[in-house]
Protein backbone atom coordinates (compact mmCIF):
# COMPACT_ATOMS: atom_id res chain seq x y z
CA UNK A 1 0.00 0.00 0.00
CA UNK A 2 2.45 2.41 0.55
CA UNK A 3 4.46 2.15 -2.62
CA UNK A 4 1.24 2.71 -4.58
CA UNK A 5 0.60 5.58 -2.30
CA UNK A 6 4.21 7.43 -3.54
CA UNK A 7 3.87 10.37 -5.11
CA UNK A 8 0.19 10.22 -5.21
CA UNK A 9 -0.47 13.33 -2.51
CA UNK A 10 -3.70 11.23 -1.20
CA UNK A 11 -4.36 9.77 2.61
CA UNK A 12 -4.36 6.03 2.43
CA UNK A 13 -8.01 6.24 3.28
CA UNK A 14 -9.28 7.62 0.21
CA UNK A 15 -7.09 4.92 -1.58
CA UNK A 16 -8.30 2.40 -0.01
CA UNK A 17 -12.29 3.60 -0.26
CA UNK A 18 -11.67 3.79 -4.10
CA UNK A 19 -9.75 0.03 -4.27
CA UNK A 20 -12.94 -1.06 -2.33
CA UNK A 21 -15.48 0.47 -4.65
CA UNK A 22 -13.76 -0.50 -7.49
CA UNK A 23 -13.85 -4.60 -5.74
CA UNK A 24 -17.64 -4.31 -4.97
CA UNK A 25 -19.20 -2.24 -8.30
CA UNK A 26 -16.35 -3.24 -10.79
CA UNK A 27 -16.72 0.24 -12.07
CA UNK A 28 -15.07 3.14 -10.96
CA UNK A 29 -15.08 6.88 -12.45
CA UNK A 30 -12.14 9.25 -11.12
CA UNK A 31 -13.78 13.28 -11.84
CA UNK A 32 -11.98 16.25 -11.55
CA UNK A 33 -10.52 19.29 -12.29
CA UNK A 34 -7.13 19.71 -14.53
CA UNK A 35 -4.23 18.42 -13.07
CA UNK A 36 -5.54 16.54 -10.44
CA UNK A 37 -4.00 13.49 -11.58
CA UNK A 38 -6.95 11.41 -12.72
CA UNK A 39 -4.30 9.41 -15.15
CA UNK A 40 -1.79 8.86 -12.85
CA UNK A 41 -4.09 7.55 -9.80
CA UNK A 42 -5.67 5.61 -12.70
CA UNK A 43 -2.62 3.46 -12.88
CA UNK A 44 -1.50 3.18 -9.51
CA UNK A 45 -5.02 1.70 -8.58
CA UNK A 46 -4.81 -1.21 -11.08
CA UNK A 47 -1.48 -2.10 -10.02
CA UNK A 48 -2.80 -1.96 -6.55
CA UNK A 49 -6.00 -4.05 -7.32
CA UNK A 50 -3.63 -6.28 -9.41
CA UNK A 51 -1.10 -6.39 -6.27
CA UNK A 52 1.66 -5.89 -8.68
CA UNK A 53 2.94 -3.47 -11.72
CA UNK A 54 2.30 -5.95 -15.07
CA UNK A 55 1.61 -3.14 -17.78
CA UNK A 56 0.00 -6.40 -20.15
CA UNK A 57 -3.09 -6.39 -17.80
CA UNK A 58 -3.80 -3.12 -18.23
CA UNK A 59 -5.15 -1.76 -21.14
CA UNK A 60 -5.96 2.32 -21.30
CA UNK A 61 -7.79 3.57 -24.42
CA UNK A 62 -9.42 7.67 -24.50
CA UNK A 63 -12.73 8.30 -25.79
CA UNK A 64 -13.69 11.32 -28.14
CA UNK A 65 -16.74 12.64 -30.28
CA UNK A 66 -15.91 10.08 -33.36
CA UNK A 67 -15.45 7.03 -31.05
CA UNK A 68 -17.75 4.27 -31.68
CA UNK A 69 -19.27 0.94 -30.80
CA UNK A 70 -17.29 -1.10 -34.26
CA UNK A 71 -13.82 0.59 -32.35
CA UNK A 72 -14.98 -0.50 -28.93
CA UNK A 73 -17.00 -3.66 -29.24
CA UNK A 74 -17.29 -4.64 -32.58
CA UNK A 75 -17.62 -3.64 -36.04
CA UNK A 76 -17.01 -4.20 -40.05
CA UNK A 77 -13.47 -2.95 -41.07
CA UNK A 78 -12.03 -2.57 -44.12
CA UNK A 79 -9.50 -5.15 -45.53
CA UNK A 80 -7.44 -6.42 -48.15
CA UNK A 81 -10.25 -8.16 -49.84
CA UNK A 82 -13.12 -6.16 -48.95
CA UNK A 83 -14.80 -6.15 -45.11
CA UNK A 84 -14.26 -8.02 -42.32
CA UNK A 85 -15.78 -8.65 -38.92
CA UNK A 86 -13.13 -7.69 -36.38
CA UNK A 87 -13.50 -7.46 -32.24
CA UNK A 88 -13.12 -3.83 -30.64
CA UNK A 89 -10.72 -3.08 -28.24
CA UNK A 90 -12.52 -4.08 -25.18
CA UNK A 91 -13.63 -7.22 -26.37
CA UNK A 92 -10.37 -8.84 -27.17
CA UNK A 93 -8.67 -7.30 -23.54
CA UNK A 94 -12.44 -8.96 -22.31
CA UNK A 95 -11.18 -12.41 -23.99
CA UNK A 96 -7.58 -11.92 -22.57
CA UNK A 97 -8.60 -11.33 -19.08
CA UNK A 98 -11.65 -14.46 -19.36
CA UNK A 99 -8.58 -16.80 -20.45
CA UNK A 100 -6.59 -15.56 -16.99
CA UNK A 101 -9.34 -15.94 -14.74
CA UNK A 102 -7.42 -16.36 -11.53
CA UNK A 103 -6.01 -12.62 -12.21
CA UNK A 104 -7.74 -9.29 -12.27
CA UNK A 105 -7.39 -7.17 -15.72
CA UNK A 106 -8.03 -3.04 -15.80
CA UNK A 107 -9.43 -1.15 -18.53
CA UNK A 108 -9.42 2.16 -18.26
CA UNK A 109 -10.50 4.94 -20.15
CA UNK A 110 -10.01 8.00 -20.26
CA UNK A 111 -12.42 11.33 -21.36
CA UNK A 112 -14.82 8.92 -20.26
CA UNK A 113 -17.93 11.35 -21.20
CA UNK A 114 -16.32 12.78 -23.94
CA UNK A 115 -18.05 9.90 -26.42
CA UNK A 116 -22.08 8.85 -27.04
CA UNK A 117 -21.23 6.56 -23.87
CA UNK A 118 -25.11 4.96 -25.43
CA UNK A 119 -23.76 3.76 -28.66
CA UNK A 120 -20.23 3.29 -27.35
CA UNK A 121 -21.68 0.81 -24.64
CA UNK A 122 -24.34 -0.95 -26.66
CA UNK A 123 -25.60 -4.65 -25.03
CA UNK A 124 -22.47 -3.59 -22.31
CA UNK A 125 -25.09 -1.29 -20.55
CA UNK A 126 -26.24 -4.65 -18.98
CA UNK A 127 -23.28 -6.83 -19.79
CA UNK A 128 -20.64 -4.49 -17.27
CA UNK A 129 -23.27 -4.19 -14.20
CA UNK A 130 -21.10 -5.89 -11.22
CA UNK A 131 -24.36 -8.88 -10.63
CA UNK A 132 -24.22 -9.43 -14.52
CA UNK A 133 -20.80 -10.56 -15.22
CA UNK A 134 -19.68 -14.08 -16.22
CA UNK A 135 -20.94 -16.13 -18.85
CA UNK A 136 -24.41 -16.94 -17.32
CA UNK A 137 -25.49 -13.29 -18.57
CA UNK A 138 -24.08 -13.64 -21.97
CA UNK A 139 -25.82 -12.22 -25.09
CA UNK A 140 -25.41 -12.22 -29.05
CA UNK A 141 -23.84 -8.87 -29.82
CA UNK A 142 -25.27 -6.79 -32.80
CA UNK A 143 -22.65 -8.21 -35.83
CA UNK A 144 -21.93 -11.43 -34.67
CA UNK A 145 -25.69 -12.79 -33.43
CA UNK A 146 -25.19 -16.38 -33.62
CA UNK A 147 -22.12 -16.37 -30.87
CA UNK A 148 -22.52 -15.11 -27.32
CA UNK A 149 -20.27 -12.49 -26.02
CA UNK A 150 -19.92 -11.71 -21.56
CA UNK A 151 -17.90 -9.55 -19.30
CA UNK A 152 -15.25 -11.46 -17.49
CA UNK A 153 -15.83 -11.11 -13.58
CA UNK A 154 -11.86 -10.22 -13.08
CA UNK A 155 -11.92 -7.38 -15.48
CA UNK A 156 -12.86 -4.01 -13.74
CA UNK A 157 -13.28 -0.80 -15.21
CA UNK A 158 -11.75 2.31 -14.51
CA UNK A 159 -12.69 5.99 -16.11
CA UNK A 160 -11.96 9.16 -16.08
CA UNK A 161 -13.60 12.20 -16.15
CA UNK A 162 -12.87 16.27 -16.21
CA UNK A 163 -15.45 18.20 -14.60
CA UNK A 164 -14.40 21.32 -16.22
CA UNK A 165 -15.01 20.31 -19.59
CA UNK A 166 -17.72 23.34 -21.14
CA UNK A 167 -18.76 20.88 -23.88
CA UNK A 168 -19.53 17.65 -22.31
CA UNK A 169 -22.64 16.59 -21.14
CA UNK A 170 -24.18 15.09 -18.52
CA UNK A 171 -23.20 11.26 -18.14
CA UNK A 172 -26.20 9.00 -19.36
CA UNK A 173 -28.25 8.33 -16.16
CA UNK A 174 -28.70 5.00 -16.69
CA UNK A 175 -24.79 4.54 -17.27
CA UNK A 176 -24.90 6.68 -14.28
CA UNK A 177 -26.06 3.89 -12.21
CA UNK A 178 -23.38 1.57 -13.24
CA UNK A 179 -20.62 3.57 -12.11
CA UNK A 180 -19.12 4.34 -8.34
CA UNK A 181 -18.35 8.43 -8.81
CA UNK A 182 -15.04 9.64 -6.84
CA UNK A 183 -13.92 12.75 -6.74
CA UNK A 184 -10.03 13.96 -6.87
CA UNK A 185 -9.44 17.12 -5.47
CA UNK A 186 -6.57 19.41 -5.69
CA UNK A 187 -3.76 18.12 -3.05
CA UNK A 188 -2.09 21.72 -2.47
CA UNK A 189 -2.79 21.03 1.63
CA UNK A 190 -1.48 17.71 1.82
CA UNK A 191 1.72 17.59 3.27
CA UNK A 192 2.97 14.52 0.72
CA UNK A 193 2.72 17.47 -1.92
CA UNK A 194 4.63 20.07 0.04
CA UNK A 195 7.36 17.41 1.02
CA UNK A 196 7.23 15.92 -2.50
CA UNK A 197 8.69 19.43 -4.24
CA UNK A 198 10.95 20.23 -1.23
CA UNK A 199 12.84 16.78 -1.70
CA UNK A 200 12.94 18.05 -5.67
CA UNK A 201 14.79 21.04 -4.03
CA UNK A 202 12.21 23.52 -4.26
CA UNK A 203 13.19 26.51 -1.16
CA UNK A 204 10.79 26.72 1.56
CA UNK A 205 9.33 30.40 0.28
CA UNK A 206 8.62 28.94 -2.74
CA UNK A 207 6.55 26.31 -1.64
CA UNK A 208 4.64 28.19 0.78
CA UNK A 209 3.68 30.71 -1.64
CA UNK A 210 2.60 27.99 -3.97
CA UNK A 211 0.47 26.31 -1.78
CA UNK A 212 -0.93 29.54 -0.06
CA UNK A 213 -1.89 31.35 -3.59
CA UNK A 214 -2.87 28.32 -5.04
CA UNK A 215 -5.65 27.69 -2.63
CA UNK A 216 -6.04 31.34 -2.80
CA UNK A 217 -7.31 31.15 -6.33
CA UNK A 218 -8.68 27.85 -6.03
CA UNK A 219 -10.89 29.48 -3.61
CA UNK A 220 -12.09 31.91 -5.58
CA UNK A 221 -12.72 29.45 -8.51
CA UNK A 222 -14.81 27.88 -6.22
CA UNK A 223 -17.03 30.63 -4.94
CA UNK A 224 -17.95 31.42 -8.50
CA UNK A 225 -20.74 29.36 -8.59
CA UNK A 226 -22.45 31.69 -11.38
CA UNK A 227 -19.70 30.62 -13.63
CA UNK A 228 -17.48 28.30 -12.34
CA UNK A 229 -17.40 26.02 -8.98
CA UNK A 230 -15.61 23.25 -7.00
CA UNK A 231 -15.41 21.61 -10.17
CA UNK A 232 -13.11 23.83 -12.13
CA UNK A 233 -10.49 24.08 -9.41
CA UNK A 234 -6.85 23.80 -10.61
CA UNK A 235 -4.93 20.97 -9.65
CA UNK A 236 -1.69 20.53 -7.95
CA UNK A 237 0.22 18.79 -11.17
CA UNK A 238 0.75 21.84 -12.70
CA UNK A 239 3.45 21.79 -10.12
CA UNK A 240 4.96 18.57 -10.14
CA UNK A 241 7.59 18.80 -12.65
CA UNK A 242 8.43 15.48 -15.06
CA UNK A 243 11.75 14.28 -15.08
CA UNK A 244 12.88 17.17 -17.18
CA UNK A 245 12.00 19.78 -14.98
CA UNK A 246 14.99 21.86 -14.17
CA UNK A 247 15.23 24.05 -11.12
CA UNK A 248 12.37 24.64 -8.84
CA UNK A 249 13.14 28.42 -8.47
CA UNK A 250 11.17 31.97 -8.67
CA UNK A 251 11.69 31.85 -12.26
CA UNK A 252 10.41 27.95 -12.84
CA UNK A 253 7.21 29.11 -10.60
CA UNK A 254 6.91 32.12 -13.06
CA UNK A 255 6.90 30.07 -16.44
CA UNK A 256 3.93 27.58 -15.07
CA UNK A 257 1.81 30.18 -13.84
CA UNK A 258 2.53 32.68 -17.51
CA UNK A 259 2.31 29.14 -19.54
CA UNK A 260 -0.07 26.98 -18.00
CA UNK A 261 -2.20 29.41 -15.41
CA UNK A 262 -2.81 31.99 -17.13
CA UNK A 263 -4.48 30.48 -20.85
CA UNK A 264 -6.52 28.56 -17.77
CA UNK A 265 -7.87 31.13 -16.66
CA UNK A 266 -8.47 33.23 -19.60
CA UNK A 267 -10.35 30.36 -20.78
CA UNK A 268 -12.61 30.44 -17.05
CA UNK A 269 -12.85 33.97 -16.90
CA UNK A 270 -13.27 35.00 -20.36
CA UNK A 271 -14.06 38.29 -21.29
CA UNK A 272 -13.05 39.28 -17.94
CA UNK A 273 -9.94 40.58 -18.20
CA UNK A 274 -9.99 42.90 -14.81
CA UNK A 275 -10.72 39.36 -13.17
CA UNK A 276 -7.42 37.58 -15.09
CA UNK A 277 -5.12 40.66 -13.75
CA UNK A 278 -5.86 40.15 -10.62
CA UNK A 279 -5.70 36.92 -9.94
CA UNK A 280 -2.24 36.61 -12.03
CA UNK A 281 -0.79 40.17 -9.90
CA UNK A 282 -1.47 37.86 -6.72
CA UNK A 283 0.19 34.94 -8.24
CA UNK A 284 3.13 36.45 -9.20
CA UNK A 285 3.04 39.34 -6.58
Amino acid sequence: MEKALEELFMGQEQFTAILDALARKKNVILEGAPGVGKTFVARRIAWALMGERDSSRVQMVQFHQSYAYEDFVQGWRPTESGFGLQDGVFHRFCAKAAADPTRDYVFIVDEINRGNLSKIFGELMMLMEADKRGPDFAVPLAYSPDRSFHVPENLYLLGMMNTADRSLAMVDYALRRRFSFIRLRPAFGEDQFANHLAELGASDDLVRRIVERMTELNHAIAQDTRNLGPGYEIGHSFFVPGDSGGTLDDAWYERVVRQEIEPLLNEYWFGREDQVRERLERLLA
